[in-house]
């Protein structure tokens, strides 16, 4: 068994922006908290072959993917195909914390800017 504790993982920057502590990189997936202080916005950016999934665990924001704004908030869910333009914005009062699961697992060579 492999068990990881969030309080236990160094936090780095992502190349969109982002602060994550990720919990699992393998070969095939990444799980990954990922963090957003009020009016901190990711670049816009895609990855070219990860598929990444979005949970909402505190606060709010807007997310937008190829054009489509959302407002988000704990307990959605996003899918994020490969290829799609997306940004996630923290327009709330307190922190804005996402469990980021992609498979292939994230890689600052998968992320590109426009």
């Amino acid at each position: 068994m492999n068990l990881q504790s969030l309080d236990r993982v160094e936090p780095f920057t992502t190349k969109d922006g982002s602060t994550i502590r990720e919990l699992h990189h393998t070969s095939e997936q990444s799980l990954a908290e990922a963090a957003l202080e009020p009016g901190q916005a990711t670049e816009r950016h895609y990855h070219a072959r990860s598929e990444e999934i979005y949970l909402v665990t505190k606060g709010s924001g807007e997310l937008e993917v190829d054009g489509e704004i959302r407002t988000i908030r704990p307990g959605d869910a996003i899918l994020i195909p490969p290829g799609a333009w997306h940004t996630v914005e923290n327009n709330g009062t307190s922190e804005l914390l996402i469990l980021c699961m992609c498979a292939p697992p994230y890689s600052h060579d998968d992320t590109f800017f426009e």
